[in-house]
Parts: C-alpha cells; structure tokens; sequence
C-alpha cells in the first residue's frame, strides 16, 4: 500500500464534508453496499447486457464478492492499483466492485491504447496487476502485455478476459480462475473489512496540456456525487434501460452506464463495438430509454435512421457531452425522435459533470448553451487571476463542488495550479455565463483536439513528430469536422530541401511508435515556416484559421 494516497481530508475541509453529507450529495454506503441493496431489492432485474451476456443485479453482487475474495487471494490489498483494459463487458463492472470491495485502486485504461501510451499508465500509476483481453478488434491485447511485463517490473500478475485458449502462464492467468467458490457468507468474512466511499476508488487518465496524460484520482463518492445529479436532471428512475455505446473505461460510461443505472436499479446495455444500424436494433430490442454519449454517437444514428425499418420510441433522452451541440442536431434529433429530448452536458475527468441541461430546462435551451451547475456544486467563469468575470463575458469555467477528484496522482504542483484563490478548480476551457448561470463553451486554453468527445493532447503528438528525421518544425491543431468534431491536422516544416514527410510516412511513423489509431492526424500540411509570436511560440489561432478556410473552399 501506498503511504502517501490523498485522502478526502487532503481535498476537502471538515465542513464541507459534513455538508455534502448532509445534502445527500455523499453517502455512506460503498460501491459493494449499493450493489447487496439492489441486489435485495431487485435480484433477478439485468443490471448489465452485453454482447454475449445478462447479469442480474444478484449475480452482479455474488460474481463482484466472489472475484474481490480472489483477488484478495493473489496479494491484492488496499490502496493496490490494478489497470484494466477491456471492451464493454459485463467484467469490468464487475472488477470495478471487486476492487472496491477490498480497498483496492481501478485504473481503466480504454481499449483504443497502445504499448506507449498504456507504458505510462501503468508505471506511473504503480499498478501492480493489469487485466485485458485476448484480443480486441483484430489487436493483439495479451502480446502488447505480454511485453509489457518485460518493461514494467512493478506489473506482478496479468490476467485475460474471456480468453478463446488457455493462455501461456507465464503471461496471463484467466479471470475466471480468480472467481472463488464457497459460500456467500464465508466469502464475505473472507473478503475482510469493506472500503469506505470516500476512499480512494479510481485513477482515470486525461490528457491535457502536457505531452502525458495526467491520473485524475477519485473516491466511489465524487463518481457518485455526478450520477446522482444526473439522475436527478434526467428524472431516472429503475425503469429505465441505459443505452451504453460510449466505452465504460472512460469517464463517460464509466458514470453513465455502470454508477447511475446501479444507483437507480436501471439496466445498462453496453455495446462493446458502436454501429449505427446495430445501435438502432439495440435500442429497439431491449427498449433503451437513455443515453448519455459524444455528439457524434447521436450524428450516426440520425444518418442511419429509417422510420419504415426502426423503433426508437422508447428513448426519452439522449445527452451530448464532449463538445458543444450544434443547434441544428438538436433540431433534426427532435424531428426524427420525437419523443426523446436532445439535451447537452459538459464535463471533465477533474469533476466528471461540471454543467447540464436537464428535463426541467426550456427544450431549445440545450441548442445555445451547455447547461447550468446541478445542486451542491457552484460554477464561476474566471479570467486570469481567478476572478470572476462579469456575466457574458469570456473566461476559463471554474468548478467547486462534491464531485472534484482528491488530486492528480503523483502531481502536486499541477494539482495545487487547478485551484483560484477562492477554491474554484479552472477547467482551461473558454466559456460564458449568461444571466440565468447558463455556460456555453467557447474554446479552450488547453493545447486539445477532440475528437469524438475523446480529448487528445496535441503536445503528445508533437512530441513523437519532433524525433522524426524529416520534419524540422512541427505544430498539430483540430481541424473541424461534421461527424466527430475535430480531427488531428499537422503542420510541418520540412528537414533540409524537399518536398518534406507525406501523410503516410508520417502516420506510419507513428504507428510504429505505437501511437493510438485515433491521435493519427488525418490532414498534413507541409509549410515553409510556422506563424511565429514575437516569443518563439506557434500562433495556432492562425493555423486554426488557416485550415478551417482550406476545408470550406474545398
């Protein structure tokens, strides 16, 4: 165990702590508690639907115990980090619980990750055992691993999922060979004293301004704290059946389709691979009520959607979260699912829901704006200094509130730079404030493109294309696109005479660099020079500008 993992008394004082409580914005029970509730109340309800499976909210609670006595077997204990890479399968609710259950750390890695990237993760995490899967559309998950063993001697046991074959036991042991037999109440005695919701639960990783990832570390509460007030927004109750295509090793689904369908007794349906057609047939085969996903989830399914070969009545809402909606998909979702509201959400893995729109808002507000602060948190848009600015104006969006992370794991300093003089944790992304407390995101300070609500650090790419021989200068932007946002764009200057890299050199580049797929730019624009400020750095407005001009003259 680490001795020195943040506790909640490190972020937040005595009397807010007694206050959150005491709104119900925290609460007592524990992940594994929350689950023996619904597990009494509701035991043969679907709590998770995958591609191959149902589990119900009883065997959710006995497979989570069984599994955490396992793990508590093999050396796992308190304060442990444990990575897991895996699609969208019931087994990663089900770790997430175990771990839980016995003080141990999740840290998700998404499936779209490579060697580099989960290198970091794990050793800067101190993960001591990781889970993945065999393979994961047509990538060697259990090789990537089996290497990394080599690299990150701090990495003891790994184990697979679902595995076709038995896996070599000096790589991998199978996940089931860790689900304990015996008796219920033995294996609760076993599986020792639980974990308390305020302890540490989660390190999921963001990118941002630097070229790594930061671990942003949370407790079962502040996961909670976000689900809860969407629950609320969204009037969500056990009735409803969670349409869950975004991946649960993210911060979206991980809150959206796992802890607000657990905290309700709803049931999550999680797509392990999102088509748009299949998406439709989903929705209509287990009447999916909800759905809470980047904006251009909702763009496929409109351009996939017939009404003489599809029945999405039984959506209610669907929320857009990761960048602003375009008042047109709002439009055109509440023309082609007319009895589902199109709402908007702005969150970050910092505080997971910063702003929503909810059902109590005007219809068309989520057209102009991301929504307001929900009940227990305050939100403030500040200039530089940490001032408020006045209503209107732009500044950075600052949150305070139940569900801010305890820190940036291992990172003090960047920590302690989050917070204004009046404990306002700055987003680095641009907004307004209306009179009313509406935010709409403007922009951001951050060095970000996102792409399909997956935020992707344009220094981390420009870090790998520095070291590559042709390119002397490099700067990467987003460049907009209709479908996912933004898309990665890369300026370059050319290394000596020459036409310079093309596109596929330096993708090719990258790949063996083992970059993921999706941090690939997709545009190349080799330049004789970069738009220089008077202080050496890359005026990016200006290449912004410049291919956003490039794409609409065609």
């Amino acid at each position: 165990m680490d001795a020195k993992l943040a506790t909640v008394h490190d972020r937040y004082s005595a009397t807010e702590i007694a206050a959150y409580y005491e709104a119900g914005l925290w609460e007592p029970t524990s992940f594994a508690e929350l689950a023996a509730q619904q597990a009494a109340a509701r035991p043969d309800r679907p709590f998770l639907i995958d591609s191959t499976s149902s589990v119900t909210f009883a065997e959710f609670r006995d497979w989570a115990l069984r599994l955490a006595v396992g793990l508590r077997r093999s050396g796992i204990g308190r304060g442990d980090r444990v990575a897991v890479q895996l699609p969208n399968w019931a087994e990663f609710p089900v770790l997430a619980a175990a771990l839980s259950r016995i003080g141990a750390i999740l840290v998700p890695i998404m499936p779209i990750y490579r060697e580099d990237e989960v290198a970091y993760v794990l050793r800067h995490s101190g993960a001591v055992a990781a889970v993945t899967c065999e393979a994961f559309r047509k990538f060697d998950h259990l090789g990537m691993f089996a290497g990394l063993r080599r690299e990150v001697p701090e990495l003891r046991q790994v184990y697979v999922a679902r595995p076709d074959r038995a896996p070599d036991p000096a790589v991998a042991t199978p996940l089931s060979d860790l689900v304990a037999e015996g008796d219920i109440e033995a294996l609760e005695a076993e599986a020792g004293p639980d974990s308390s919701p305020d302890d540490g639960f989660l390190i999921v990783y963001t990118s941002g301004t630097t070229s790594r990832p930061k671990g942003c570390f949370h407790t079962f509460n502040t996961l909670r704290a976000s689900a809860a007030a969407i629950a609320e927004g969204l009037r969500y109750g056990e009735r409803d059946v969670q349409f869950g295509p975004s991946p649960i090793t993210h911060s979206t689904g991980l809150v959206t389709s796992v802890v607000l369908p657990l905290l309700k007794g709803a049931t999550s349906c999680l797509m392990e691979v999102f088509e748009p057609e299949a998406g439709l047939r989903w929705i209509e085969r287990y009447g999916c009520t909800a759905a809470v996903t980047a904006t251009p989830f909702l763009q496929m399914l409109m351009s996939a959607y017939d009404p003489e070969k599809h029945d999405a009545s039984s959506l209610r809402f669907w929320v857009c979260a990761g960048s602003p909606i375009p008042g047109a998909v709002v439009a055109k979702a509440g023309e082609l699912f007319s009895g589902c509201r199109t709402l908007s959400l702005y969150g970050r893995s910092e505080n997971m829901l910063t702003t929503m729109c909810t059902a109590a808002d005007p219809a068309e507000q989520a057209a102009h704006s991301d929504g307001a602060a929900v009940a227990g948190a305050q939100v403030e848009v500040v200039d530089q200094d940490g001032r408020e600015v006045p209503r209107g104006e732009e500044g950075d969006i600052a949150y305070r509130g139940p569900s801010h992370m305890l820190e940036y794991f291992r990172d003090e300093a960047q920590t302690e730079a989050l917070f204004t003089p009046d404990g306002f944790s700055r987003s680095g992304d641009l907004g307004r404030m209306d009179a009313e407390g509406y935010v709409r995101v403007t922009g951001r300070l951050k060095d970000i493109v996102i792409r399909g609500g997956m935020n992707i650090s344009a220094r981390e790419v420009e870090d790998h294309l520095a070291e590559h021989p042709g390119i002397a200068g490099v700067a990467v932007v987003g460049m907009p696109d209709e479908r996912l946002g933004e898309k990665v764009c890369a300026y370059v200057t050319p290394a000596g005479p020459g036409a310079g890299p093309t596109l596929r050199e330096i993708t090719d580049f990258l790949r063996a660099r083992h970059v993921a797929v999706q941090k690939l730019p997709e545009r190349l624009e080799v330049v004789s020079e970069l738009p220089m400020t008077a202080t050496g750095k890359v005026k990016k407005h200006e290449l912004r500008e410049d291919i956003r001009t490039k794409l609409a003259s065609g």
